[in-house]
């Protein structure tokens, strides 16, 4: 069943409680960067926006597309890589959310000043993925592995500087997932701001 409530993850708050998305109904142009388990898409589409998806992997946007039309919403899919954004017109995007889908990106850069390129000024990148010091434990048949901070994944202060050279500004940043499973929290989530044009 589709909803339209934008999802980060099993047993994170949605966008509903955390509120860093903004406003997307009224026809604004939302990009879910990389399709997630969630299909975030939808959401979006549900939610009155202009909804596009873009995924490397054909059968994820397959998959959406059905989705879309068995929930009777729109969806744009683009089997294209990340940082190949060509296909959308440039400072057109009021939201782009980017949900556990930028761990394997080698240039981060170039993806990020693609983002910046397609979305308009003062307007919310949101990015979920694993908290880097959740992946500092490890478990495995062989019992728990430490593994130093910044060796498995990108830091904090990775992505910090990252958008930061792309101009954006980091306006929130929010450590989720903390349980009696998991002492630290398991998900990092940052919404950046697009500055300038």
């Amino acid at each position: 069943m589709t909803t339209s409530v934008i999802r980060f993850g099993r047993d994170i708050p949605t966008d509903a409680e955390l509120r860093v998305c903004g406003d997307i109904g009224d026809g604004k142009r939302a990009l879910e960067l990389g399709v997630s388990r969630e299909q975030n898409a939808l959401a979006f589409a549900s939610c009155g926006a202009r909804s596009i998806a873009v995924d490397p992997d054909e059968s994820k946007i397959e998959a959406l597309r059905s989705a879309a039309a068995e929930a009777e919403v729109t969806v744009q899919g683009i089997t294209t890589e990340l940082a190949d954004l060509g296909a959308i017109s440039s400072a057109s995007l009021d939201l782009v959310v980017a949900n556990h889908s930028l761990l394997d990106v080698d240039d981060l850069g170039r993806l990020l000043r693609q983002v910046h390129r397609v979305m308009r000024s003062g307007k919310p990148f949101v990015i979920a993925v694993p908290h880097p010091f959740a992946r500092v434990y490890t478990t495995d048949e062989m019992g728990s592995k430490v593994h130093p901070y910044g060796t498995v994944g990108r830091t904090i202060g990775d992505w910090f500087i990252h958008l930061a050279r792309s101009n954006f500004r980091v306006d929130q940043i929010l450590e989720l997932g903390v349980s009696e499973i998991s002492p630290v929290p398991t998900t990092l989530i940052l919404r950046a701001v697009k500055e300038g044009d």
